[in-house]
């Protein structure tokens, strides 16, 4: 095998993408990430001030995706940030509480101002956490609807017992608008 086929057949394509994620405090947004990115859960989580700010590379076939994941805090006096952080995105992930309606409700706002002042061209993904307890408030088939009204991304996970978290990272990578949406941000990274 010549030199060139050794490099072509150790390269992989690197992809950056920008991830807000976005939903009322207590929903497992910093959950959800810590997970994606340490494999961890905390118990007793403390509330994000502002937003945080993690990276977490994904190998998905013949490319890595390094997520750039922003984490808003969900409080109200924080709201008016969260504009700054969802600019540029390629990925807004509304995170809700299945236990908690209002939790939706809110989700459904932060939707509704995302479509109105995000970048046209922005993936929303509607994300149901929590599924492990049993006093669910929102149906699978209510979110499901409404994410197919609006054209969002859907999935429900459990950030506590690690259902369904890699794969919400590894749809939004897979996705064809997202995969066109990242194209002009490629480089060729070569492994030896």
């Amino acid at each position: 095998m010549s030199q060139k086929e050794t490099l072509a057949k150790d390269s992989l394509v690197i992809k950056q993408a920008k991830l807000v994620f976005l939903g009322e405090s207590s929903v497992g947004k910093s959950s959800i990430i810590l997970r994606f990115a340490s494999n961890i859960f905390q118990e007793n989580k403390e509330p994000t001030v502002g937003a945080a700010f993690m990276t977490q590379k994904c190998r998905l076939e013949d490319k890595i995706i390094k997520f750039e994941i922003w984490d808003t805090a969900g409080q109200e006096r924080f709201h008016s940030l969260a504009q700054m952080y969802y600019r540029n995105a390629h990925v807004a992930v509304v995170v809700y509480d299945v236990t908690n309606m209002d939790s939706f409700n809110r989700a459904k706002s932060w939707i509704k101002e995302l479509n109105n002042q995000a970048n046209s061209n922005i993936i929303i993904a509607l994300l149901g956490n929590k599924i492990d307890l049993s006093r669910r408030q929102v149906s699978t088939e209510i979110a499901k609807n409404y994410a197919l009204e609006f054209g969002l991304l859907f999935y429900e996970i459990s950030a506590r017992k690690d259902h369904g978290i890699r794969e919400v990272f590894t749809k939004i990578g897979t996705n064809t608008l997202f995969e066109n949406l990242i194209l002009k941000r490629e480089k060729i990274i070569i492994f030896f």
